[in-house]
């Protein structure tokens, strides 16, 4: 183990010493590498953090992750609004991968390529900010090595170091590279408590920029991150978030603009046969160089995992394996990975009993002794189909597609009831279905109550009667129903705390004339139910006269629809 530590330390100082030499010499332009995505290593759970599986010895591990960023350079004013954007859309692929050796060590490499990158150039402060000289163009490619120094992947606390060189193969202009070498050294944390995952990260970059860009100094920065997120489905799946950003250590740290600061929530799914895909989004916390109005970011890697030994049966103290821990040994365990039961059949030793065999297992069927079917719905998984939802069974439901009732007569079990509102009259002849009311032999009328509410309203079919042009209610017993019947409403729903009564005429006679005796009409209705003990509170009125027609004023029959009464609630609203 010590000779394989001192040669994963010549690894880490040759690269060191490597990407320490200087970069050849040409022009530099006045760009800087603005993408502030910087992936992890190849096989890491996590977009940016590393996971420190640092198991195995020459194990392999390489993947592509793409990663966009919206407005990642941008500068505003004072009230949030964009003066210049001058990379506007960034779309990279980072195409990389990672060889872990000794147990210990870890070795890195990644390429990001700039796919498509836009922009508009700007002034600030008084000086020419100028666009990306390229929509396509390679970024700084990065070498790194890394050292586990205490811990194991999967335990609570793994400790590592590493450093990362950044080689200048990306160009200012294209705002991919900054032309000169980066070197990063860190330090990493990571771990697994139960079901929760974590990793954090600090470190230093020195970057040879000795300038600065929109008034914001350039050069050697602290690059910090940290992520915990919810381990499932057989560690499986990871979901939670990544907080990843720099701040600039030469002038003003933690400044407005020198500390780009970035949050993304991803989900990270292991499909089996070491593939993994991930996929995140997240924004910009900080309004520092970098920092995106929003960032999307995909991965898929392959990244093998360690495959335990399986114990020698001729060694003496050697205990037969059972991972699920449910007293059947994996050999003749059928579901080693999952708690379940013994049985004699070798197919389902082992596994979660499923007692009615209908394939949803009795710890998520709801009707474990019943065959059924399986659903999303947890109170019917497992249970046998009711497809409309009325508790009576298919099985058993004469009319299994509408929702109806129980019953003990098997040609109406599970139908919908004939006559809800109990008057006698079937739905179908009912024209108020819900509404208890005598037979008419209009078919309007047939089954309705002299008043009920619906939509909004106090529904009357029959009319309050009135004097010709007058105000005044006609006696009788026509006009005395109608009221009545709205009374026992009123009465019936202390709910409705206000009832508009509005009045409305045909078109005989002048307008004027018309809206006054619609006014009077109506204050009538209010003083009738105020005389007969509603309150005047829950009333108010008002007429309308000729200007809301139901019917056509050309004919007889329309003009006597529209002489009419209408009761409106206004409180609770419709």
């Amino acid at each position: 183990m010590r000779a394989g530590i001192a040669r994963a330390a010549l690894v880490v100082g040759a690269i060191t010493f490597g990407l320490g030499l200087p970069s050849p010499a040409h022009a530099q332009s006045t760009g800087f590498a603005v993408d502030r995505f910087d992936p992890s290593e190849r096989g890491s759970d996590w977009f940016t953090l590393e996971s420190l599986d640092l198991r195995g010895h020459l194990r392999p591990a390489i993947g592509l992750v793409v990663d966009y960023a919206h407005r990642p350079l941008a500068f505003y004013d004072q009230n949030g609004n964009v003066v210049t954007s001058l990379v506007d859309n960034q779309l990279f692929a980072h195409v990389g991968g990672s060889l872990v050796l000794w147990e210990r060590v870890r070795l890195g490499v990644n390429l990001p390529i700039g796919l498509y990158q836009n922009g508009d150039s700007g002034a600030l402060s008084g000086g020419a900010l100028s666009a990306p000289t390229s929509s396509f163009a390679a970024g700084d490619l990065r070498l790194g090595a890394d050292l586990r120094i205490a811990g194991v992947y999967g335990g609570p606390a793994t400790l590592g170091v590493g450093v990362q060189g950044y080689l200048p193969t990306g160009s200012r202009g294209s705002f991919t590279g900054d032309e000169s070498v980066r070197v990063a050294p860190r330090i990493m944390l990571a771990g697994d408590i139960g079901a929760l995952a974590y990793a954090a990260r600090i470190g230093i970059m020195y970057r040879g920029l000795d300038s600065s860009f929109g008034g914001t100094q350039l050069g050697t920065e602290m690059p910090f991150a940290a992520s915990a997120g919810l381990r499932a489905f057989d560690h499986r799946l990871l979901v939670g978030p990544e907080v990843f950003g720099t701040t600039v250590l030469t002038d003003k740290p933690f400044s407005k603009t020198s500390a780009p600061l970035e949050i993304l929530l991803g989900a990270h799914v292991a499909l089996g046969a070491g593939v993994h895909v991930g996929l995140g989004g997240g924004t910009g916390l900080t309004r520092g160089l970098g920092a995106p109005a929003a960032r999307l970011v995909g991965s898929i890697e392959w990244a093998p995992g360690i495959v335990e030994a399986a114990t020698r049966p001729s060694e003496p103290d050697a205990v037969p394996s059972d991972r699920d821990g449910d007293g059947i040994i994996d050999t003749l365990d059928a579901c080693p990975d999952v708690v379940g039961i013994k049985t004699d059949d070798p197919k389902t030793n082992g596994c979660p009993s499923d007692r009615d065999g209908d394939g949803v297992l009795d710890a998520q069927d709801a009707c474990p002794d019943v065959p059924g079917v399986k659903t999303s719905d947890p109170k019917t998984n497992g249970c046998p189909p009711d497809r409309d939802g009325d508790g009576v069974l298919d099985a058993q439901d004469a009319c299994p597609d509408v929702p109806g009732l129980k019953t003990s007569d098997p040609k109406t079990n599970g139908c919908p009831d004939p006559d809800r509102d109990k008057d006698g009259i079937v739905n179908e002849q009912d024209a108020c279905p819900d509404e208890p009311g005598p037979r008419d032999p209009d078919p309007v009328r047939n089954g309705c109550p002299k008043a009920f509410v619906v939509a909004g309203q106090i529904k009357i079919l029959d009319q309050v009667k009135f004097k010709t042009g007058s105000t005044q209610i006609l006696p009788g017993k026509e006009s005395e129903e109608v009221l009545q019947a709205v009374l026992g409403v009123l009465q019936q729903h202390a709910e409705i705390k206000k009832l508009k009564v509005e009045g409305h005429t045909d078109n005989v006679g002048g307008v004027a004339l018309n809206k006054k005796l619609s006014e009077g009409r109506a204050a009538s209705v209010v003083a009738w139910l105020t005389s007969h003990g509603i309150d005047a509170a829950r009333l108010s009125s008002a007429g309308y006269g000729l200007e809301r027609p139901l019917d056509s004023n050309a004919t007889e029959g329309g003009r006597k629809n529209n002489r009419r009464v209408e009761f409106h609630i206004e409180e609770p609203a419709p």
